[in-house]
């Protein structure tokens, strides 16, 4: 069994910044993707970014130059800097994780979510 648990958010001004962590345990043998997604309420839940393979990364058009992914493998931890945070940035942040367990079956598994506020 996989535990996924999101850390870092709260309420920021516009222009400000926050670090969201992402942290798996259990029975981990490997972490192929570690992936950040956000939703408001009423809305689906859409893909923030993704970190595969500890190095190569990909983000939404509306996050690329302002948000960035890294991964400490060693800590099986991923986290998201947001930077230049806007109004329209406000949701909760859910961190997916998948991989292999250490008896070699697939897994993916989120977090409870972490609510990130951007207001004045």
């Amino acid at each position: 069994q996989v535990q996924v648990v999101e850390s870092g958010g709260g309420l920021v001004q516009p222009g400000g910044s926050l670090r969201l962590s992402c942290t798996a345990s259990g029975s981990i043998a490997s972490i192929a993707i570690m992936a950040w997604y956000r939703q408001v309420p009423g809305k689906q839940r859409e893909l923030v970014g993704v970190i595969i393979s500890g190095s190569n990364t990909n983000y939404t058009d509306s996050v690329k130059g302002r948000f960035t992914m890294s991964r400490d493998i060693v800590k099986n931890t991923a986290y998201l800097q947001m930077n230049s945070l806007k109004p329209e940035d406000t949701a909760v942040y859910y961190c997916n994780v998948a991989g292999r367990t250490t008896a070699w079956r697939p897994f993916g598994s989120w977090g409870q979510g972490t609510q990130v506020t951007v207001s004045s």
